[in-house]
């Protein structure tokens, strides 16, 4: 397939060529597109050299597949044209994930709704991604009523700039800040910007995206999210009340049978999941598995998974690979 990466000079951008790589992806032209400033420059994937083009070159060239991750306001400025040139475009910013017209997909759960005439495909938020992987099969038992959550998320999600204010405070430099406040040694309750609700978008993100995947409105989610001091993996507090009583051993099975989900809830010897132990590994990793004593049918547990790869690069090849193999692309 001919396929191009947009923001290829990005954290994001990179991992998926990693991706692509690692999994072998069948590629018989590979374009490299970055914005303006950085056309010309040299990256290497697979032993070769590219050079990096713009959005006209790349649009001109008619890929089957476009993966995006160069933020929203690109996606919606330029997404539009790759599709109308026959391109099927897997978008990994926010810019499309809440349309009604485009498809939010984590292909273990819903890759199947896609059909031909889907041209933009959206990759969901990262923190969501790992969250309704575990999610999933528990509501297709158990249904979901309520969720509560809490983030403890990388600095990686913020991107290159956030990676090295951290790098620059571990090493005592002062350097272009990220966020408004030191990172090392510390906690911000603030990921994305703040809505008038009080609600940061990454939360609202938590909020609304779960039940468009899930297609299923009846349940709700309530989040906080946090960035802290770790150089990569997204962690997650969940506290998950049903309609319907669970058994704990079932839950674990469940689990342990989910496809992209590995079980790591061994406290005695001090096993659970970690980012350190997540980290450049595609699955979700799901412990701490608890009922919740002071509410009926309520479970707490602990997700974790590397952001930059089931959280964004791996999740949009998956796609792409379902398109592949389905003949939709």
């Amino acid at each position: 397939m001919r396929v191009a990466v947009v923001g290829a000079t990005g954290l994001v951008g990179q991992m998926m060529l990693k991706v692509l790589g690692e999994r072998d992806f069948p590629i018989s032209e590979l374009l490299l597109v970055a914005s303006e400033r950085s056309v010309g420059k040299q990256i290497q994937y697979q032993d070769k050299n590219y050079a990096v083009i713009g959005m006209k070159e790349a649009i001109a060239a008619k890929p089957d597949i476009a993966l995006f991750s160069a933020g929203g306001d690109t996606s919606k400025e330029w997404a539009p044209h790759f599709a109308s040139a026959g391109t099927t475009v897997i978008d990994n910013s926010s810019a499309w994930r809440m349309d009604p017209t485009k498809k939010l997909v984590v292909p273990e759960i819903n890759a199947h709704a896609l059909t031909p005439n889907d041209k933009i495909i959206a990759n969901p938020n990262c923190s969501t991604i790992q969250l309704v992987m575990v999610l999933s099969p528990l509501h297709l038992k158990y249904q979901l009523k309520r969720i509560v959550i809490s983030t403890y998320q990388s600095v990686s999600g913020t991107g290159s700039k956030a990676v090295q204010q951290l790098e620059n405070e571990l090493a005592g430099i002062d350097g272009e800040m990220a966020y408004p406040h030191p990172i090392h040694k510390n906690a911000l309750p603030h990921c994305d910007v703040f809505m008038d609700n009080g609600y940061t978008k990454e939360e609202m993100k938590l909020a609304r995206e779960p039940q468009k995947i899930l297609d299923d409105r009846t349940f709700s989610v309530s989040a906080t999210a946090v960035r802290i001091p770790t150089a990569g993996g997204h962690s997650e507090a969940v506290n998950i009340e049903f309609y319907k009583d669970f058994d704990l051993k079932e839950v674990r099975h469940i689990l342990e049978q989910t496809a992209g989900v590995t079980v790591v809830d061994d406290p005695k010897n001090n096993r659970y999941p970690m980012p350190i132990d997540a980290h450049e590994k595609d699955d979700v990793f799901v412990g701490r598995i608890r009922r919740d004593e002071t509410q009926r049918n309520t479970l707490n547990l602990w997700i974790v998974a590397d952001n930059l790869r089931k959280g964004a690069a791996t999740n949009a090849i998956q796609i792409a690979e379902y398109l592949l193999a389905k003949n939709l692309a």
